[in-house]
């Protein structure tokens, strides 16, 4: 293990910028988000929640994925697509890490999604051990340890010192690129901090929810619970969980005519608006319950039992606190998980 003194990090952050784009959490206009790094921005590593999940890089929220050219009935096809040069993502929390394995189960599915597909072939993810959780975290719940996250190098901080560990090849030439900055050791203070962050994160008040009823062979007892109608009741439909969230995937794909041709885009979609997935004959899902109920039945039931149990939920808290009518995954889980019908 290697650390790094923290009042030399803004020369780490520029040796890495030299030798490829640096994406990592920049403060501006008073919030958290990740962005690339330049010299004179104002980094933050230290935001436990990033407002957006670092997803965008790799599923933009919205993109242009190719154009078309027409000459009376010939159609061009323009492929705008370019070579993605290698680039580092620095400071991802665990949470966050898992939720990337689970846009992997499904971008990197066959069919492959090349514009995904390439994003992540050229990433190096740096991640970051959580010091010091939040109320609204519940990442333990779906076996993901705060304190030691995966990635291509894992780091942990503490008052004076990154402590640094490279994972992969990846991880180990990107250490290569910074050794003048590292010095030997952290193992003992590493070991300290982890044991002391997992005994606050026991004491979390959503480390303990119950996820035992949330089995594929109760999904139809699930789907068909009466308490849907009673929870959704106050929902906007706002759409801001999909927003905030590290692990929805749902998208649009439409055609905006040009002078120079016509461009093809995507960009994010919510479950949770009345015209997701609108077709000629109209919306399968036509009441606000049934849109809320797929979203936390897709999580907890529908997408683990597709991918070897492996929760759509990595546990973040963004929804938890950036719900306007505090509807979040919590709810769901306190008041089903569980549960047995009489």
């Amino acid at each position: 293990m290697l650390k790094i003194a923290k009042v030399k990090l803004s020369e780490v952050y520029g040796k890495i910028s030299a030798n490829m784009p640096l994406f990592m959490p920049i403060k501006k206009a008073g919030q958290v988000n990740y962005g690339l790094w330049e010299d004179g921005v104002e980094t933050s590593v230290e935001t436990l929640k990033t407002v957006k999940s670092p997803k965008d890089l790799f599923f933009p929220q919205s993109e242009n994925m190719m154009k078309f050219k027409t000459d009376g009935k010939n159609i061009e096809v323009i492929d705008i697509r370019n070579e993605k040069a290698p680039f580092v993502l620095f400071g991802v929390r665990a949470c966050d890490y898992k939720a990337i394995d689970v846009l992997d189960k499904v971008f990197l599915a066959e069919p492959v999604d090349t514009y995904y597909q390439t994003r992540r072939e050229a990433s190096v993810i740096v991640t970051m051990a959580c010091s010091k959780p939040e109320d609204s975290c519940f990442c333990k719940v779906f076996g993901i340890d705060a304190t030691a996250p995966q990635g291509d190098v894992t780091t942990w901080m503490d008052e004076n010192y990154m402590y640094w560990q490279a994972n992969t090849e990846k991880g180990e030439k990107l250490t290569a690129i910074v050794k003048e900055f590292t010095e030997n050791g952290g193992e003992a203070e590493v070991a300290a901090q982890q044991a002391a962050v997992k005994a606050i994160i026991d004491e979390l008040p959503f480390s303990n929810l119950d996820l035992s009823r949330f089995q594929p062979e109760n999904l139809n007892e699930l789907f068909n619970e009466t308490v849907w109608e009673e929870m959704s009741e106050a929902c906007l439909g706002c759409g801001t969980c999909t927003f905030v969230c590290p692990t929805c995937q749902c998208f649009d794909v439409r055609d905006f005519k040009t002078n120079e041709g016509v461009i093809r885009y995507r960009c994010w979609d919510s479950c949770m608006y009345s015209d997701f997935t609108l077709m000629a004959h109209g919306n399968s899902r036509t009441t606000q319950m049934q849109r809320f109920r797929q979203r936390f039945m897709h999580k907890l039931v529908y997408y683990p039992s597709q991918n070897g149990g492996l929760y759509s939920c990595v546990g973040c808290g963004r929804c938890v606190n950036k719900c306007p009518q505090h509807l979040n995954i919590v709810k769901v889980i306190k008041t089903l998980g569980g549960k047995k019908n009489d």
